[in-house]
């Protein structure tokens, strides 16, 4: 493991690789969360000096070796089997000989202009084994059975290779509470400059995809603006609220969101089968008090859960609960339901990229063994202590102008209670498509 100090040179290295132009907004919060990025000759883990003050004593998850893609031109084989043993680099990694024939990156095998396969996988012989391997200048060289040549780069091999990609993150995250968040500093985007020029929108995607939630100061106090900047970042995601939505506290739906009482910390359609992965919020009026914004980062409190209580974060990611949506009104008849678990990992490297939490949805709990359900509820109850720690909660105070992007399936958003008219607008956007934004502009997402 390396450890990251708040003058190393590697956080300039985290900054080049991720295209942080500023890094002096990220230090604070560097210095503080645990961080992790995918580097591409190397898997190098950065773990913050985390104090007693934020309770962690050591990275969200670790693996005991370090996994280097092959930069060499040279390495060393041996054909097994049912596979083929690849040391590269000094890394050990096994390749199936039906994945190997499968990822052939010939002409007739791959369209390398659509990034499609030409090859059907389903006329592989199941049984098929190299006649001939070799390794040249750089590139492993297979001769199948039938004169077929494949050639791949032992660069490429390295990095999609499973040894590889079980100790590689997804998705690079700082994981923040509200001191950590307000340390780091990060600057809002303007609107202006927003909606012209693409640094700013990627400096935007940047933040957004670090810490799960991103502004956008002085945009004009309207739903036109309003869904012009959304539209910037993403698609516009339609749902039962409508594509673009605009609220106060009038009950005209059957939910509590239209009302002034105080909201606890959830995710947003936890009952849809996948949840919206953004939600935006502008307020464009205000004459009263309270309503302020909650926001509390569901990883960062996982993560601890992770640490504390490993059966329970375990129990969490196994166990399916349903969630339900019923609407009955004069206007709207509604009932929408979605399962799945209250967090949800990737199996190759348990990182959680989803979290459903939304105690005033959740549905009835009948799908699971008795035997389970007392566990459930102590495991819950767990996560839901760490979630409500007064120190993991960051409150904003939203007012015409600034435009919150928050990622529905990290942060959780609630709110204070409020008196007078205060009117909302906001959307939902597609997740996939701000995370193609991101990535065509370079960014891992």
């Amino acid at each position: 493991m390396i450890y990251l100090s708040p003058l190393s040179p590697l956080l300039e290295l985290f900054v080049r690789l991720f295209q942080i132009e500023d890094c002096s907004a990220h230090r604070g919060a560097l210095r503080g969360s645990a961080v992790s990025f995918l580097r591409l000759e190397s898997v190098v883990r950065l773990r913050g000096d985390f104090s007693e003050k934020f309770g962690y004593t050591q990275a969200p998850w670790t693996h005991k070796t370090q996994t280097r893609a092959c930069a060499s031109t040279s390495a060393t084989f041996q054909l097994r089997e049912d596979c083929l043993e690849l040391n590269c680099g000094g890394t050990l990694m096994h390749f199936n000989y039906v994945w190997l024939r499968d990822h052939c990156r010939s002409a007739s095998s791959f369209n390398s202009k659509t990034n499609q396969r030409n090859l059907d996988t389903g006329s592989i012989d199941l049984s098929i084994c190299p006649d001939n391997t070799t390794v040249e200048d750089g590139h492993l060289v297979i001769t199948w059975p039938g004169g077929h040549v494949s050639k791949y780069s032992l660069r490429w091999l390295a990095e999609n290779s499973y040894e590889r990609r079980k100790q590689s993150t997804v998705q690079p995250h700082i994981l923040w509470n509200s001191d950590i968040y307000k340390n780091a500093n990060i600057p809002s985007a303007k609107w202006e400059t927003f909606m012209s020029c693409d640094d700013e929108l990627k400096k935007f995607l940047q933040n957004y995809l670090l810490y799960g939630i991103a502004f956008v100061d002085d945009v004009p106090a309207t739903v036109e603006a309003t869904e012009a900047v959304t539209q910037r970042v993403s698609l516009i995601r339609e749902t039962t609220y409508g594509r673009m939505w605009c609220f106060t506290s009038d009950f005209s739906r059957g939910d509590t969101a239209y009302s002034q009482l105080a909201l606890d910390r959830h995710t947003d359609t936890s009952y849809f089968q996948e949840p919206c992965g953004i939600q935006v919020f502008h307020c464009l009026k205000h004459e009263g008090t309270g309503g302020r914004t909650l926001l509390v980062d569901g990883f960062y409190a996982a993560e601890k859960l992770r640490q504390q209580s490993p059966k329970n974060f375990e129990l969490l990611a196994h166990v399916p609960i349903r969630h339900e949506y019923i609407e009955n009104t004069d206007n709207h008849q509604n009932h929408l339901t979605g399962v799945g678990p209250v967090l949800n990992i990737y199996p190759w490297n348990n990182e959680v990229y989803l979290i459903r939490y939304n105690n005033y949805d959740r549905s009835v709990i009948n799908m699971i063994p008795h035997e389970t359900v007392q566990k459930w509820y102590v495991a819950h109850r767990e996560l839901t202590i760490e979630l409500r720690r007064p120190e993991n909660e960051l409150w904003v105070k939203l007012s015409p102008g600034k435009v919150i992007f928050i990622d529905n399936w990290r942060v959780m958003h609630g709110r204070e209670s409020f008196s007078g008219l205060r009117q909302l607008c906001g959307c939902y956007l597609t997740r996939d498509d701000v995370l193609s934004t991101a990535r065509c502009f370079g960014l891992q997402a």
